[in-house]
């Protein structure tokens, strides 16, 4: 396995969980695994694939992806090649045929494909070594993205029972875990569920004001970073690619509107680093592998934390930091109960009203971002800092509402935990209505306690109660405020509140325990010219050819000769057999170019070393 690893993928170590995953399919035993994106799943099957003499199938939703990561696959020395309806019948033909002559050790297929009686037929023919089921959450109806085309799936161990199976999942709770393993009757499979802390990932919430500036703002600082924004209607996605594009932003459209075509060029012109930003509806991601994607915006609220997750989840899977940035309104949460509420099923609806409560939470309340994250799945994070949210470096500012708190909470208490968040925001801030007058609501000691602020500060503080699980609503389809223990903690003197508000300092970095080594800049872009140019000679995303990753530490080591190119990792035997003479081609060029690099670069690496080393000793 480790010579797999080094010699196939130019990796020294296995990711956590990868090897004991490997050792386990190896041994002919199923595997349900839970990975984060990024996690390394595709090595888990793709080391099986090249060790044994046999093929792997692997079974994905993501038919736009396949060809990259085929293209991948081929680029390590393994034989690989998919099998799709974007094909020809002769180009399927020519599969079959390499399938049938054992020339084929990775086969990349959509569920659908397998269920076609005449294919099950060509793989009752081969000799397979394992299933591997990418998106495994797809099977269950409590995830997040149920496809029917998955319960074919079903049928695996009843046509090839002595064929493993291996499923892959980055985003399931423990419910869906178990509605997976069943549905797809794994046998005493081995289970891991991996950490879903992706610690690379910087999590921002802003508030929402003018949203397409607010964006601007943010890639005038990364003008030289892919990204993805997400955004929920097909209109937003144009308005918002329209403005980007005439600040100069070199940025495409992608939503379902667009012929398939269209999308499938501008998903392509984004891996190849042709468009630095690509706007998109949910609609896009699930296709793209792209390792280099340095930011993710969510100009609109995500419907749930799984979403969420998933998108966030592909930036950065490098495993260099990378920042995931949301703008919040709560103007954005009638939009999203508008759908929920047209639900007919009760049960769904409730489920569906829970999530977004969930992803609202998220949002407005004052603690770690990665700790709300985690807690989702059923994860602690055990750190009181994570140094890599908004919360935790102090990037927002707490203020003191207790005072506000209690005004609100007394008027709620007073009128017997009866009444909404308009009425009680009416009775704070003295207003005179009918609904008052006749309840006799003026006269309560709370009446106009707080008629220096006007309603809307009310109705912000209301919801930050709400947001922090001191009131909670009852009640439909007029739901009624009351106090929960928290909350009557803080009326009582007990405790404290505390709300967010305004950004008091823009973020300039991220974490120390999760930056790269400094790189020389100059170097790493002639080496990123020099990757896009051998990509557009294969015809592949630049991303396949070398990460981002393995450029830094290019730049970090300066290799002279092929020896010394072989130690960088991510440089397998293959790969350094048809791109090792350019690259360190280049950095001699370079190095001739700037007789002082070297040492500015092992100066420069050196004390960023000490640095790391300090900071990681909390001094």
């Amino acid at each position: 396995m480790l010579k797999a690893l080094r010699t196939v993928f130019g990796f020294e170590t296995f990711r956590p969980n990868q090897e004991d995953i490997v050792r386990n399919i190896l041994n002919g035993r199923d595997v349900f695994a839970v990975m984060p994106t990024g996690g390394g799943k595709s090595l888990c099957y793709q080391i099986p694939a090249w060790m044994l003499d046999r093929t792997v199938v692997v079974i994905s939703p993501l038919i736009a992806l396949m060809k990259d990561q085929v293209d991948a696959a081929r680029e390590n020395g393994i034989s690989a090649l998919f099998i799709n309806s974007s094909m020809t019948h002769k180009e399927i033909s020519d599969a079959c045929m390499s399938l049938r002559q054992s020339r084929t050790k990775l086969l990349y297929i959509a569920p659908e494909r397998f269920a076609m009686p005449d294919f099950l037929q060509l793989l009752k023919g081969l000799t397979l070594s394992l299933f591997a089921i990418d998106e495994a959450h797809c099977i269950s109806e409590w995830g997040h993205d149920f496809r029917p085309d998955y319960l074919g799936l079903s049928l695996i161990p009843k046509e090839f029972p002595d064929v493993p199976i291996a499923a892959f999942t980055a985003t399931a709770t423990e419910k869906v875990q178990e509605d997976i393993i069943a549905k797809l009757g794994l046998r005493s499979p081995f289970i891991v569920r991996a950490s879903f802390n992706r610690s690379n990932l910087f999590y921002e919430v802003k508030p929402k004001t003018r949203v397409n500036p607010q964006i601007l703002g943010f890639l005038q600082t990364r003008k030289a970073e892919s990204g993805i924004v997400y955004r929920t209607t097909r209109d937003s996605v144009m308005e918002t690619a329209e403005f980007l594009s005439s600040n100069g932003i070199k940025t495409l459209p992608y939503h379902a509107g667009l012929s398939a075509d269209e999308r499938n060029n501008n998903q392509e012109a984004f891996s190849r680093d042709e468009a630095q930003v690509i706007v998109a509806t949910i609609a896009f991601g699930m296709g793209i592998d792209k390792s280099n994607v340095r930011f993710v915006i969510h100009a609109d609220l995500p419907k749930n934390i799984e979403n969420y997750y998933q998108e966030t989840g592909r930036a950065g899977r490098d495993g260099e930091p990378a920042h995931c940035l949301l703008f919040f309104s709560r103007g954005d949460i009638p939009k999203i109960r508008y759908f929920i509420d047209k639900t007919p099923e009760d049960t769904e609806r409730a489920i569906a009203l829970e999530k977004l409560n969930k992803v609202v939470g998220y949002a407005e309340h004052s603690v770690c971002r990665r700790r709300r994250l985690l807690n989702f799945f059923g994860e602690d994070y055990p750190e009181d800092n994570c140094r890599t949210c908004d919360i935790c470096t102090g990037v927002v500012e707490k203020t003191d509402i207790t005072r506000d708190a209690q005004i609100i909470m007394s008027a709620i208490s007073r009128t017997g935990q009866r009444f909404g968040a308009g009425h009680i925001s009416d009775i704070v801030s003295g207003a005179d209505t009918k609904k008052v007058r006749e309840l006799k609501h003026n006269e309560i000691k709370t009446f106009g306690a707080g008629k220096d602020k006007n309603k809307q500060h009310w109705r912000f503080i209301v919801n930050e109660l709400l947001a922090q699980e001191m009131l909670i609503q009852e009640g439909h389809p007029y739901p009624v405020l009351k106090l929960t223990q928290r909350g009557s903690d803080v009326l009582y003197g007990k405790s404290e509140a505390t709300a967010l508000s305004r950004q008091t300092k823009a973020i300039t970095g991220y974490a120390a325990d999760t930056l790269s080594l400094v790189h020389d800049e100059a170097l790493f872009e002639k080496l990123r010219f020099l990757r896009k140019e051998i990509a557009s000679a294969h015809r592949v995303p630049p991303y396949i050819i070398f990460s981002d990753k393995t450029l830094k530490e290019i730049c970090r080591n300066l290799p002279e000769t092929l020896q010394e190119m072989r130690r960088i990792n991510g440089v397998g035997d293959q790969k350094l057999a048809e791109y090792g003479e350019s690259f360190i081609s280049a950095v001699r060029v370079y190095l001739k170019e700037n007789p002082g690099a070297r040492k500015a670069v092992n100066n420069t690496n050196d004390f960023s070393a000490q640095t790391r080393t300090k900071q990681s000793k909390g001094q």
